[in-house]
């Protein structure tokens, strides 16, 4: 329901904690991906090529290796079907090149302090990806920033590179689609309880390890 804020001031104790508010932006049709370890489609572009939408890496590095210094690798934003992983230089003719060079610089800079902030807190972030908007002119988020749908988490005190690292994130289901060798085409098979449960653990492990809080 799109209802203008004068309207919903009356009722903040309903809606508190249940409701938001929202503004519309233009999205830009780049998604912002940062990686700072080799995992994902980054592993298996590196497999295939050697390097990673346009950045070449040494030869030899393992399966989620971390990086020597974190890589921007954007992808496409599609209205259906699946993101594409895209070299700079695509980005750039997306959405010019003052606005790729802004957004590479600021999703290098959230990227920098989540990672920081979370190795502090015993927890590893892989990847991450960003999405971003125009509202009046100025570049904003728009989107989720360092959740576990939008982030590869790995706890670091289990970190070893040379194979898949355990998860806190939507990995869990992934894997599982994987095994089951999904088409990735409509209806979505249902999950087991089971993958329901680890999947919930981890997300709840995760967001008590990064805020220092218990859920209920």
């Amino acid at each position: 329901m799109n209802l203008p804020a004068a309207v919903l001031k009356g009722h903040g104790q309903i809606l508190e904690g249940r409701s938001m508010l929202a503004k519309r932006t233009k999205p830009l049709s780049v998604e912002c991906v940062v990686r700072g370890y080799l995992a994902g489609s980054g592993w298996k572009d590196y497999q295939k090529t050697g390097a990673i939408c346009g950045h070449r890496l040494p030869e030899g590095l393992l399966q989620c290796a971390m990086l020597e210094s974190p890589i921007f690798t954007p992808a496409s934003k599609e209205s259906s079907g699946h993101d594409i992983n895209i070299e700079f230089e695509e980005a750039v003719q997306r959405v010019g090149n003052q606005t790729a060079e802004k957004i590479r610089e600021i999703s290098f800079e959230l990227y920098k302090k989540g990672h920081e902030y979370a190795a502090a807190k015993g927890i590893l972030i892989a990847d991450t990806k960003f999405e971003f908007g125009i509202l009046n002119g100025k570049i904003i988020l728009i989107d989720e920033a360092l959740t576990p749908d939008s982030s590869r988490f790995w706890p670091k005190d289990h970190y070893e590179p040379g194979h898949d690292q355990p998860s806190f994130d939507k990995q869990i289901v992934r894997n599982y689609l994987l095994d089951i060798k999904w088409n990735q085409k409509p209806p979505a098979p249902e999950l087991p309880e089971e993958v329901i449960e680890r999947t919930r653990q981890a997300y709840r492990d995760v967001y008590e390890r990064l805020t220092g809080k218990k859920l209920n």
